[in-house]
């Protein structure tokens, strides 16, 4: 039989504004109004209230823990009284202006005051003269609201913004100012613009302008779910159930609706308000809902969720309504993976497991529980060496002496425990996670795929080119909810996971055929997921959670399936007949599973490196891996430091080099900015150099969102020093100078040690990329352009080499080893270089370098290098 609803009405105070509060534990609901007395309800009893007199007029706002309430009123003042007594305690603090609300800190330690003043007061409810301000709004605010933690301090503004705080043990810092989501309202104004923090502490919520409740994450500060209550007038109170299943929203229409959090659903309109409610709050544990309006009027609606969702309330904490979960993966997928259709658990921090032998074991949990009183003082710490506090509930030595377990160098392992590695998570590269409903599939320089969720029935997909000419920008509806995207010139390929009843899919769109559009669709076996796409202009390739890689044409042809050796698989990248595949390999000495690549041509059915290591530093991850526009493999990590490896097509010869570290850039030398990039390509510049195409993030952002940032790209600059080190080089050369040695002498020498800087990086970094366009160049077509690149880096190299001799040469004779060496490293190209250091040597008087460099021309002359002598 379903249960009968009770509204038990009491006329708490003279009519007027009034307002209510429950004790943490639920055992007394306390309210306050316009007369000077507060009233205290017992939870569950009919008996009259008991009233608390000397209280101010006007009250505006109360709060309570579990010993004391405390009231704040239009004189500005904020008082504290004791439950247990009954009795004014004392004044927290005063006010100029009138308070307009009040929040106590989870802990009862802290209370807000938000008044007609700019400022609001942030006090210490034990010790008064304990307090902060906080006063970075431009007007006043008229609600304050803590969050589950009491680290975070939500402002309401009359102004329409919210101002985020956090409170530690420092100074309080605003960390967000949120704008366009409350209505601008009057300090006095009826209508709420209150923040309602969700119990799992993740989101927060409030009324906005178009009289909906409005959710916000706070790990990206984006808009999540929304609750279109419908309200005819402005929304005057809300609140979460305790767990954050349920959603009770009022508003001056004179309606109350009952809303399921999880569906946005709406399960219950009481529509016999008589008043205005202005003020309302579940009872912490029972099914109660209590509220008070602008009559003096308290209202205790018992059994308020109708029986047939009662069980949503008696649920354990629920997750916020968010579009996508902040908390999952950047590629968007769970924190758990299905592997060869089942579901892997990523490793986590077991439990330290009791001794086989144990004394809990041996006696029991109930013999120890029985004598824990008789063993506390079993120790005595006579001699301060800190024995007794070591000591736990059951008598034993804690773990505080042993080393910290954050890392697996201080893990000790328990008796039967085994050893679980860190696995790299999957990711596809150039997506991005969710920020509230939109994301980015794919960013790279064709072009970006981006996607919208459209509530719970389906997503809007949208495709968009750099190239506006050749390339229309198009968009569809996404009905499969695809997760993963590539694009290029020729078209675009997605994929989706399973769901249930339909297999995880692939989806490959041409841009513009000569035929009719050939678009197609195919479906992976059931309980398959894919980790990753790949498109080049010859082949599509996916990564699966069954550690295959399946690899088709363009147009749908399956020519590859196998499985992959290194799993789980991370992610993949193409280029033209090139596939490379990244998994998890063995355990690295941080704990983590290394990473090891295959590269293979397909079309030719070759492997060219099989199952070599991802040269990453300890604790780094992968960030991204993609071919550079001349086809080599680049890698970038999450350390900032983009790599490119060399040799590939050589079996066993292969090798990562940094061709660029961003923590070195020039524009961080100052220690002022704090950004960070995201990889985006790496391309020929119009000079035909290569360079890295990225986004500059600033602050804490990790990942580009809406609007999207400006392209940028820096120059390759192979990590050899910093600039503190170029610092520490020149307050040595200040130090060398003598002091005899004029201002000039000293600025010449500067300039030198800048230039031999500069010329020994342009040697190793045209070097390197020599290197890799022969490399290239060797298993491809030459083209007129490659060709002439070639040549014009031997030439660079030369050229270089030939400025560091002079470099050498004007230093001194005692340099005359090193300048010899340099000239060793001559390609002598066009077989002038050779001759040109010599003149070089003869300019500067070095007759035994000359001589030198003459007997090498000579051998080279004869066909005889270092190498043959013997």
């Amino acid at each position: 039989m379903a249960n009968q609803q009770r509204l038990r009405f009491r006329q708490a105070h003279a009519p007027g504004a009034t307002f209510l509060t429950y004790t943490p534990n639920g055992k007394k609901l306390i309210t306050a109004g316009v007369d000077n007395f507060c009233r205290i309800f017992s939870t569950g009893s009919d008996d009259e209230p008991v009233t608390v007199d000397d209280v101010q007029e006007n009250n505006t706002a109360i709060v309570a823990g579990n010993g004391f309430f405390i009231a704040g009123s239009e004189d500005g003042t904020v008082s504290k009284y004791s439950l247990e007594t009954n009795k004014f305690e004392e004044i927290l603090v005063r006010t100029s202006l009138p308070v307009r609300d009040v929040a106590l800190s989870p802990d009862g330690n802290w209370i807000a005051v938000a008044s007609e003043e700019i400022a609001v007061k942030v006090v210490n409810t034990k010790d008064m003269t304990q307090i902060q301000m906080l006063n970075d709004q431009t007007r006043a605010v008229k609600h304050v609201a803590f969050d589950s933690t009491g680290t975070r301090l939500a402002l309401s503004c009359t102004d329409g913004s919210l101002y985020m705080y956090s409170l530690g043990s420092g100074p309080p810092e605003m960390i967000k100012k949120v704008d366009g989501m409350i209505k601008s309202l009057e300090s006095t104004a009826e209508a709420s613009s209150k923040v309602l923090w969700h119990p799992d502490g993740r989101a927060f919520a409030t009324p906005t302008a178009g009289r909906e409740i409005q959710v916000m994450s706070v790990s990206d500060w984006e808009k999540q779910r929304s609750f279109k209550t419908s309200h005819s007038q402005d929304i005057t109170a809300a609140a979460w159930s305790p767990n954050g299943a349920l959603l009770a929203t009022t508003s001056s229409d004179l309606t109350l609706r009952l809303w399921d959090v999880k569906t946005q659903e709406l399960l219950k309109t009481y529509d016999d308000m008589k008043a205005t409610v202005l003020a309302m709050v579940w009872h912490p544990t029972e099914n109660i809902l209590s509220y008070t309006n602008n009559d003096g009027e308290l209202y205790i609606h018992t059994d308020f969720v109708p029986t047939e969702h009662a069980s949503l309330l008696a649920k354990s904490t629920q997750p916020a309504p968010f579009f996508h979960d902040p908390a999952e993966g950047r590629s968007g997928n769970a924190t758990k993976q299905p592997t060869n259709g089942a579901e892997l658990v990523l490793p986590e921090r077991r439990a330290r497991a009791g001794t086989p032998d144990s004394l809990d074991d041996l006696l029991g949990s109930d013999v120890m529980d029985d004598d824990a009183g008789d063993l506390q003082d079993f120790v005595v710490d006579d001699d301060n060496a800190g024995y007794a506090p070591a000591l736990n509930g059951h008598g034993k030595r804690t773990n505080g002496h042993l080393p910290s377990l954050q890392s697996p160098k201080g893990k000790r392992r328990a008796y039967g425990s085994s050893f679980q590695p860190e696995i790299h998570e999957g990711f596809q590269p150039g997506s991005t996670p969710w920020r509230g409903n939109r994301r980015y599939l794919c960013v790279n320089l064709t072009g970006w795929v981006w996607t919208q969720s459209q509530e719970q029935t389906h997503h809007t997909v949208t495709v968009e080119f750099h190239d506006t000419e050749h390339h229309r920008r198009f968009h569809f509806t996404d009905p499969f909810r695809y997760d993963k995207a590539c694009l290029n010139e020729n078209g675009t390929l997605f994929s989706c996971q399973p769901s249930p009843g339909t297999p995880a899919m692939i989806y490959y769109r041409p841009h513009e055929t000569w035929t009719t559009r050939t678009e197609w669709r195919t479906n992976l076996p059931t309980g398959e997921t894919v980790t990753a796409i790949a498109l080049s202009d010859s082949y599509i390739v996916a990564t699966t959670s069954a550690n295959y890689v399946r690899i088709y044409t363009l147009f749908g042809l399956p020519v590859r399936v196998y499985r992959q050796k290194a799993s789980p698989a991370v992610t993949c990248a193409a280029w033209r007949d090139y596939v490379l595949t990244i998994g998890n390999g063995p355990v690295g000495g941080d704990g983590m599973c290394q990473l090891l690549y295959t590269i293979e041509n397909v079309k030719r059915d070759e492997i060219y490196q099989c199952e070599d290591m991802v040269a990453l530093t300890p604790n780094a991850t992968l960030k991204s891996v993609f071919f550079s526009e001349e086809g080599d493999p680049y890698i970038y990590d999450s350390t900032g430091v983009l790599l490119t490896l060399m040799h590939w097509r050589t079996p066993g010869q292969a090798r990562w080099v940094p061709m660029l570290d961003t923590r070195l850039l020039t524009r961080l030398a100052s220690g002022n900015k704090t950004e960070s990039y995201w990889p985006v390509a790496v391309a020929n510049h119009s000079s035909g150099t290569p360079r890295f195409h990225c986004y500059i993030l600033k602050g804490a952002d990790k990942n580009p969102y809406w609007p999207q940032p400006v392209l940028s790209e820096f120059g390759f600059q192979i990590p050899l020093t910093s600039m503190s080190d170029k610092k520490a080089h020149d307050d040595v050369d200040e130090m060398d100078v003598s002091d005899d040695d004029d201002e000039d002498t000293g600025a010449r020498r500067k300039s030198a040690a800048a230039q031999q800087t500069a010329l020994e990086q342009s040697l190793i970094l045209n070097s390197t990329l020599h290197a890799q366009l022969s490399s290239t160049l060797s298993h491809t077509r030459l083209t007129p352009h490659q060709k002439h690149r070639l040549t014009t880096l031997e030439v660079e190299i030369d050229k270089t080499l030939l400025q560091l001799l002079a470099q050498e040469c004007l230093a001194g004779e005692d340099r005359g080893m090193k300048a010899l060496e340099i000239v060793t490293l001559m390609r002598d190209a066009n077989g002038k270089m050779l001759d040109l250091a010599n003149k070089v040597a003869t300019r500067y008087g070095r007759e035994v370098l000359g001589e030198k460099i003459r007997e090498l021309e000579e051998r080279r002359l004869v066909g005889l290098d270092e190498e043959d002598e013997v």
